[in-house]
């Protein structure tokens, strides 16, 4: 089967594609930049985006490191300096096992930090014991969790891996260049830290320029690959790591890289987002972002946030009332006017915390133990749809004694008849995530409907994609020439339902589209169409599209999830040898994908396995997973004692 082989060839180029897109230009380092630069690198200097990623050094170090130690359930770390000044883990894991590491570097500046333990050569580790730089004192991000140094989840597995997890949104110029056949890691990257480049892109052209004495003419974006006059732009480039996403590319893209073209954006699915939209897990603020009118009307990161400093431009209510005041903002004519900053406004005494903007319209969520962080869709209180949505309100997140009921009564006291409290995408999201199937008609008008934000539209189609609805392929297909790529990608996926013919004339323009997302997208879905429903020049267009995807994919072969989308590849093509050596793979990075082992059962099983090596299968998913009750329940039908066979491979 083509398609898997060829990704894992791929895997050896990803490097040369990633420099080749830099054209040009180089890395030169901050500390170039810093020596013309002052003020903005002054700024920049104590800012969380400097200190994103820094050397184990004392200064850069806020924990106490003096013999201190932390205990979890069998879990001990003891923190020492040692005679050389090097900083040390000494891990105890709850079987006894005992391991010293130096701490390779330090992630963030506060409300916590973190450390990076190198578990191997290459392999960097972020640890789950984190230092609480406000209130002091060491924790653990994960107290309920009880986890063996072979479950995926443990700060040692894959999912904690700060190379392929977290190490290209901390750093400038990040490749992870990891080989499949080692199982090993050997990345680089410019610098430590987001730093000048990071934002600006490459700036070699710049430097090249400035010192000739700006004689001759400025270059482009004056030599570097990113515009920041352009508001989109400059939005998606925050985005590239404020949003949760699946990369398509090895590290980081070069700055003013299209987001779509470098990213699948996270749609408001199940785990992430309440139902409604608002954030749920850590989502990194974009799609929250996607769904405000304040992006409808074209309000960008900058216009809250300092470049350099990454801070507030002002604080408190003020960053609000800059625009949301009787006078106005010349930039955005669309605002109704009006004293917001006042008790008429939001009926709670000045400088309580129910006067602040962001109480109402931007809930917090905790995350990683003690850090809040703000919902960025700017949402008007909406405790009436509670019932309908499950979704929590921001009344009782402060009057937690009360009931949304109550909320929604006061409301409307103060603000009878509102226009604001009419029908909402979330009671509509909230019914197709139950049932997808009778919600179809209210999801499809959803998705058409142009005056709702797209992330919200493309969320619709998704869920209709669960419908497998012939008349609901028919009536988005008009969204595949839609202008918002992210609109384009999520209308591929309802086609799956249409007849083969009709599925190949909708997407085959996709194939060939300006963002590499959609490509990607309506390759995915014609995936299970056989080769001879292609005309000739359709083929070129599909394999080309379906050499992107195999680019993608050949960058996150380090990810369990990744081999388990191999796996279907395969299967859709029949290559069940192919898709049992995935599944394998998926396990070997993740023991507890039970839904892996489950699959590689079947398969074997259904290939003519003997009993045994079922069995022992069955006694291997077991041992990582002692207590499932579908593993159980596989075993106790498979009668003992066979001939053994070669059919499943072994670990």
């Amino acid at each position: 089967m083509q398609i898997v082989r060829q990704v894992l060839i791929l895997a050896s180029f990803v490097a040369f594609s990633f420099a080749a897109l830099a054209q040009d230009a180089t890395y030169v380092g901050s500390d170039t930049c810093i020596d013309c630069h002052t003020e903005a690198a002054q700024d920049w200097s104590g800012s969380h985006h400097a200190g994103a990623w820094t050397a184990a050094t004392a200064d850069n170090i806020s924990a106490d490191f003096n013999g201190t130690s932390f205990e979890l359930r069998g879990l001990q770390a003891r923190f020492r300096i040692a005679e050389d000044g090097t900083h040390h883990v000494e891990v105890t894991e709850p079987d006894g096992a005992t391991r010293d590491y130096p701490v390779h570097s330090v992630i963030g500046v506060e409300p916590l930090q973190q450390y990076i333990l190198e578990t191997e050569p290459g392999r960097l580790q972020s640890f789950d014991i984190v230092w609480d730089t406000e209130q002091g004192g060491w924790f653990h991000l994960y107290p309920a969790s009880d986890l063996s140094p072979r479950d995926g989840l443990h700060w040692s597995g894959s999912y904690k891996n700060w190379n392929a997890r977290c190490a290209a949104c901390h750093a400038t110029g990040f490749q992870k260049r990891y080989d499949l056949r080692t199982d090993s890691y050997a990345s680089t990257q410019v610098e430590f830290g987001v730093g000048c480049e990071a934002c600006h892109g490459p700036g070699s052209t710049h430097v090249d320029w400035a010192e000739t004495g700006a004689q001759t003419m400025a270059p482009s974006n004056f030599g570097f690959s990113m515009d920041f006059t352009d508001k989109q732009a400059t939005v998606e480039l925050c985005a590239t790591c404020h949003s949760r996403r699946e990369a398509h590319l090895d590290g980081n893209p070069i700055p003013g890289t299209p987001y779509h073209d470098a990213y699948n954006l996270s749609l408001l699915r199940e785990g992430l987002y309440e139902s409604d939209g608002q954030i749920l897990d850590e989502v990194f603020v974009y799609g929250s972002f996607l769904q405000s009118k304040m992006y409808a009307k074209g309000v960008g990161c900058l216009d809250c946030h300092q470049p350099h400093s990454a801070t507030r431009i002002v604080e408190g209510n003020a960053v609000c009332s800059q625009c949301h005041n009787p006078a106005g903002n010349p930039d955005y004519p669309s605002l109704t006017l009006g004293e917001y900053d006042s008790p008429e406004h939001h009926f709670h005494p000045m400088g309580s915390d129910g006067a602040q903007c962001k109480n109402c319209h931007m809930v917090e969520r905790v995350y990683m133990g003690n850090d809040w962080r703000t919902d960025h869709s700017f949402r008007i209180p909406r405790p009436d749809l509670a019932s309908q949505t499950g979704a929590p309100d921001a009344c009782t997140t402060c009057h937690t004694e009360k009931t949304a009921d109550w909320a929604a009564a006061q409301i409307e006291d103060w603000y009878p008849g509102a226009k604001n409290r009419g029908p909402h995408y979330g009671v509509v999201l909230a019914s197709g995530r139950e049932n997808a199937v009778a919600a179809s008609e209210d999801l499809i008008a959803l998705a058409l409907d142009t005056e709702m934000p797209s992330i919200v539209r493309a969320t619709a189609l998704s869920l209709l994609e669960r419908a497998g609805s012939f008349t609901a392929a028919d009536d988005v297909a008009p969204l595949l020439a839609d202008p918002d790529p992210l609109i384009r990608a999520a209308a591929t996926r309802p086609q799956r339902a249409a007849d083969i013919e009709l599925r190949v004339k909708r997407l085959f323009p996709l194939l060939s589209d300006e963002r590499r997302n959609v490509r990607i997208e309506a390759a995915r879905s014609l995936l299970d169409v056989p080769p001879s429903a292609f005309a000739d020049s359709e083929t070129t267009a599909y394999q080309n599209a379906l050499q992107d995807w195999r680019t993608t994919i050949s960058t996150r072969l380090d990810f369990p999830e990744t081999h388990l989308q191999l796996a279907g590849i395969a299967m859709t093509n029949r290559d069940f040898e192919s898709a049992v050596r995935a599944f394998r793979q998926s396990v070997t990075l993740d023991p507890q994908r039970v839904d892996a082992w489950v699959m590689m059962v079947r398969i074997g099983a259904a290939l003519g396995a003997s009993n045994d090596d079922l069995r022992q299968l069955l006694l291997e998913a077991l041992d990582a997973n002692p207590n499932d009750p579908d593993l159980q329940a596989m075993l106790a039908q498979v009668p003992a004692a066979s001939s053994p066979s070669r059919v499943l491979p072994r670990q």
